[in-house]
């Protein structure tokens, strides 16, 4: 299997670069080929502006997604968004590795989803959900936190953390047709022993090390929805 790692943290020595490192050497262990962009020692730009485009099919008025499909089938993309394209689509699992920023992931790597994941070769018109682009391949999304475990759930102070990550898990990776597995959180990261650190370690390794027998997230088919998008059986 051919995966990527798309790995964000601007400190080489953070536990979510430990976990970076952990998973390249535990999926390589397991005969996966593994390639990994590290977004800040890239130095990736996470701008997404007319900048990305070699030509233009309107030079007025910049609509960013109409922009990429054309420059995307002229090979006109800047040289670093290309290059990119060309590891997602060789990829058979996608993990995107970074620590949680405000419900979120760091601008940097939204700014690499942003730019990357191109109207046109990954999602458009109804080439979305399980009729994505990306249909085929699986993503996973790996992240540790500050907050602790109890923090989070249907009833606890912060909510379910699936659900806060939404946008991400539903509204990007199945969006472009991927497989969601089951996140891995690695929680209060900077506040526990090095032997707490180490466990979750372990049990990062252990779920890589069974990856092809992941849980995977569910979400409705396009096949439950009409032409115009109206559900079927509303309801059920």
């Amino acid at each position: 299997m051919k995966v990527l790692i798309v790995h964000a943290h601007p400190e080489p020595k953070s536990f979510s670069s430990a976990m970076k490192d952990a998973a390249k050497a535990t999926l390589e262990l397991a005969g996966h080929e593994v390639t990994v962009s590290d977004l800040y020692a890239m130095n990736f730009k996470a701008v997404a502006d007319a900048d990305d485009f070699g030509t233009r099919r309107d030079p007025d008025y910049l609509n960013y997604a109409l922009e990429q499909r054309a420059n995307h089938e002229a090979g006109e993309l800047a040289l670093d968004i290309a290059g990119e394209i060309e590891k997602v689509l060789a990829c058979d699992l996608l993990i995107l590795n970074a620590p949680v920023f405000w419900f979120s992931v760091p601008a940097i790597m939204k700014g690499w989803i942003d730019r990357v994941f191109v109207s046109g070769a990954f999602y458009g018109g109804r080439r979305f959900y399980d009729r994505g682009g990306l249909t085929g391949k699986s993503a996973l999304l790996t992240m540790t936190l500050g907050g602790r475990e109890h923090m989070f759930g249907d009833d606890a102070v912060h909510g379910d953390l699936e659900t806060m990550l939404r946008p991400l898990l539903r509204g990007t990776l199945h969006y472009v047709g991927m497989t969601v597995l089951k996140p891995f959180f690695a929680y209060h990261v900077p506040y526990i022993s090095a032997d707490e650190r180490a466990a979750i370690m372990g049990d990062f390794c252990a779920y890589l090390g069974n990856i092809e027998n992941a849980p995977v997230l569910s979400f409705p088919s396009l096949d439950d929805f009409d032409d115009n998008m109206h559900p079927k059986n509303p309801g059920h």
